[in-house]
């Protein structure tokens, strides 16, 4: 989920509420929420090779290409794939669908699914895709909305592009129920102490306060976007289940092998 603003910059991409684009300030906040997750894991990726499956604007695959021994990435989106292709030059770009991946068998180390799962609308096909390109005990990084905090209440998703959104619980019984995958951990996205602050003082919480000025189609005010601008990567926090409860977690953050 994006700041729903539309101005994408110098990037060429509408922000749809599909992807998120580094370099604007209104989208800083989700920006960094997605970015944390591709740095604490960046280090599983290193010497590898990596598909990222559903790259969005491509930044997260520039970032495990400095890392990584190759990068794949695939995208569905005519638009994103020339974008990256022009943009990432070290990403190797292919358009595909995710329930069929454009991969021969066992043929990466990493998959990286970071905030895309709740868009497909053939969630078991997709992790099957996962389990095949995959070599022996290759590794599956999957990161996703909270259903319980991001859609509380609710049958449906808050958010008009998501099919389906999980929580922990269902999120592990998805990467188990083939068979294909063990769940090494699973962790939990939260806000630290500084956008603790930022919730306090907009009103409980600066995600709704972003959300109401978006739907509002009305300019920010000064403070909110100085506050969203300044968001960093280290002002979220990645806990697992030892340190907090899991169902409280902003993002689900699963780490599994496969089997």
């Amino acid at each position: 989920m994006s700041a729903f603003v539309t101005d994408a910059g110098d990037s060429g991409l509408p922000l749809t509420g599909e992807r998120t684009i580094p370099g604007l300030a209104e989208e800083n906040y989700w920006f960094r929420r997605h970015e944390v997750v591709y740095g604490r894991l960046l280090d599983l990726c290193a010497g590898r090779d990596v598909l990222e499956a559903g790259c969005g604007e491509g930044y997260g695959a520039d970032l495990i290409a400095s890392v990584a021994r190759q990068v794949v990435a695939v995208d569905y989106d005519e638009a994103t794939v020339a974008h990256v292709q022009a943009r990432y030059p070290r990403v190797k770009m292919l358009a595909g669908n995710l329930a069929a991946l454009p991969l021969p068998d066992a043929s990466v180390d990493v998959v990286v699914n970071f905030q895309v799962i709740e868009h497909l609308w053939d969630q078991p096909q997709f992790v099957a895709e996962c389990a095949r390109v995959l070599r022996p005990r290759g590794l599956l990084l999957m990161s996703t909305p909270n259903r319980i905090t991001f859609s509380p209440g609710r049958d449906t998703p808050i958010n008009p592009f998501h099919t389906r959104e999980l929580n922990a619980a269902e999120l592990a019984e998805l990467l188990t129920d083939g068979g294909f995958f063990d769940v090494q951990s699973m962790s939990g996205v939260f806000h630290g102490p500084g956008l603790v602050a930022l919730d306090e003082r907009h009103g409980g919480s600066i995600i709704d306060a972003q959300i109401e000025r978006a739907l509002a189609d009305a300019a920010w005010p000064e403070d909110l976007l100085a506050d969203v601008a300044a968001v960093r990567c280290e002002d979220f926090d990645l806990l697992d289940s030892g340190q907090r409860d899991i169902d409280d977690s902003l993002d689900l953050v699963a780490i599994a092998v496969r089997a």
